[in-house]
């Protein structure tokens, strides 16, 4: 019931291509490869300044790349407004950690309406979902997930 929620309100405010929860096998094995301290085994070709292209890009999101050794970040499809893209967050926020399961939480502490973090009980892993406006001009939702240090 929770997908076909998140569904349509993507699809309302104009995110189908995130409607899809075909990330989500995706985002485990990039969090799996991450809880084993092992990005680098999914980098790709160099980018520009430290970026690499990822192997393991996330279906249905763009840009997805490696920063240094220990950063994965993807960018959602663009929306027309801000509000449009933190109403996105907001269900992706849930559909992330539905994805990822027991052991993932929300740190509401060290949260906003335009930037949450995430947490994993159970491995040196964390990420955040934000929203930021892309180069072109449309709202994003960007997906970061680092190894915290151990």
């Amino acid at each position: 019931m929770r997908a076909a929620v998140l569904a349509l309100v993507l699809c309302s405010i104009g995110g189908a291509a995130l409607a899809e929860t075909a990330w989500c096998p995706d985002l485990k094995r990039v969090t799996d490869v991450a809880a084993t301290n092992r990005l680098a085994a999914i980098a790709g070709l160099p980018r520009e300044g430290s970026f690499r292209a990822t192997t393991m890009p996330l279906a249905g999101w763009r840009d997805c790349s490696l920063y240094g050794a220990r950063i994965y970040t993807c960018d959602s499809t663009g929306f027309t407004t801000a509000g449009d893209a933190e109403r996105a967050l907001a269900a992706l926020v849930a559909e992330v950690t539905d994805c990822l399961g027991e052991g993932w939480s929300r740190d509401v502490g060290r949260s906003s309406p335009v930037y949450v973090v995430v947490r994993s009980g159970h491995d040196a892993v964390s990420m955040t979902l934000s929203t930021d406006q892309a180069d072109d001009g449309r709202h994003i939702v960007r997906l970061t997930l680092f190894m915290r240090g151990r």
